[in-house]
């Protein structure tokens, strides 16, 4: 019975918590972004940069909201690249070697 009650008293204090919201991921604000035109799309940015990357083992994208920036990450020979784009204008920002 005890624990029945200690259960009931749980469920109370627990259901009467305010729901916390989730910290938004950056998929959810790159699509906010999308739509809103702010940014281009992952397709867009992929278009222009695969091409230069030939020869290269593309390992997906990456955003970044705060920098508003795709990071691209390749694999050529062993070493891992990055390649940084400018998702307002598609305009390649940085490589790594």
């Amino acid at each position: 019975m005890r624990y029945y009650l200690a259960l009931m008293a749980m469920a109370l204090v627990t259901s009467s918590l305010p729901a916390r919201a989730d910290p938004p991921n950056e998929q959810g604000q790159v699509r906010e972004q999308r739509k809103a035109g702010n940014v281009r799309s992952l397709r867009q940015i992929e278009r222009r940069v695969l091409p230069q990357m030939k020869g290269m083992q593309y390992l997906g994208p990456e955003y970044d909201p705060a920098a508003m920036a795709y990071r691209l990450k390749f694999i050529d020979k062993g070493k891992v690249h990055f390649v940084d784009v400018d998702a307002r204008t598609g305009r390649i920002i940085a490589r790594s070697r």
